[in-house]
């Protein structure tokens, strides 16, 4: 008897313990769930506040609605499958305006461009130094499928996928970006890398030199970032490709120019831009 009685007071304590465990299981899986929420609402409303407050500096646009626009071109959707064409709407919104004979294209030289555009807006207007290029560089972005919310965490990598949000808008404003090109359009290029002129890694070859109008661009300058460990230069043979590339009617030339000479430019606002190379 005392066996039997010892034997149901053993189920109960085990029956007990496993419905306490299932208990606190779904305690902790409600927490998480709670704190991821909060999480990922907390980075789309970081995303959110960077994109408006960058935006707000142009004061030109009701950026409450571009944000609208924007969003509008990947949310719910597989981030592998938005389409370059998805921010046509955006671009439409915003549109780039011509700044002819200021225009710098880049590859593979960013710091190096942007460290003088930064400090010589009088000079050139890159990509990234318009409203829609400002506001997004460096940021990451994607949505999902179900979801009208914006990921900043877990979204493909640039050549993870295609047509992943963040390439696409890249590709669609570059090519927005050279379409308003006019006048003697400048470029700097990588004289630190085998292929300066690359259409399979670069998007300055591949879409915004191909965009380049005989009838707005006059002229192409090509200005190659000469460092210490460069292993091309002007007479690289990709080169060829490129002066291949233009249109018609472009005329181009290159030139070879020291990083060194190319932050002296920007440090001293007294040299007049077209005397830095």
């Amino acid at each position: 008897m005392e066996h039997e009685q010892s034997r149901r007071l053993g189920k109960r304590r085990r029956k007990r313990c496993v419905i306490l465990i299932v208990i606190v299981v779904l305690i902790v899986i409600v927490i998480i769930a709670v704190v991821l929420g909060l999480t990922l609402r907390q980075n789309e409303s970081e995303f959110e506040s960077t994109f408006l407050s960058r935006c707000e500096k142009f004061n030109q646009y009701d950026c409450k609605k571009l944000w609208g626009v924007f969003q509008q071109a990947y949310v719910d959707k597989d981030p592998c499958k938005v389409l370059v064409e998805a921010y046509n709407p955006l671009i439409a919104a915003a549109p780039f305006k011509p700044q002819c004979n200021k225009t710098m294209f880049w590859s593979k030289t960013k710091d190096v461009v942007h460290g003088f555009t930064d400090k010589r807006k009088d000079c050139f207007v890159t990509l990234e130094d318009t409203l829609l290029g400002s506001v997004l560089d460096g940021l990451t972005w994607c949505g999902k499928e179900g979801s009208k919310d914006t990921f900043t965490s877990g979204c493909p990598g640039w050549s993870e996928c295609e047509n992943n949000p963040v390439r696409s808008f890249w590709i669609c404003a570059s090519a927005a970006f050279a379409d308003v090109a006019c006048g003697d359009v400048t470029a700097m290029l990588n004289g630190s890398i085998n292929t300066p002129f690359n259409p399979t890694t670069s998007i300055f070859a591949s879409v915004e030199v191909p965009r380049f109008n005989a009838s707005r661009v006059k002229k192409l300058n090509v200005v190659m970032v000469i460092q210490k460990n460069n292993i091309s230069n002007c007479n690289h043979s990709s080169l060829k490709n490129l002066t291949q590339a233009l249109d018609t009617g472009i005329t181009y030339s290159c030139k070879d120019v020291s990083e060194s000479r190319i932050q002296e430019c920007g440090a001293k606002p007294e040299i007049a831009c077209g005397a830095c190379w």
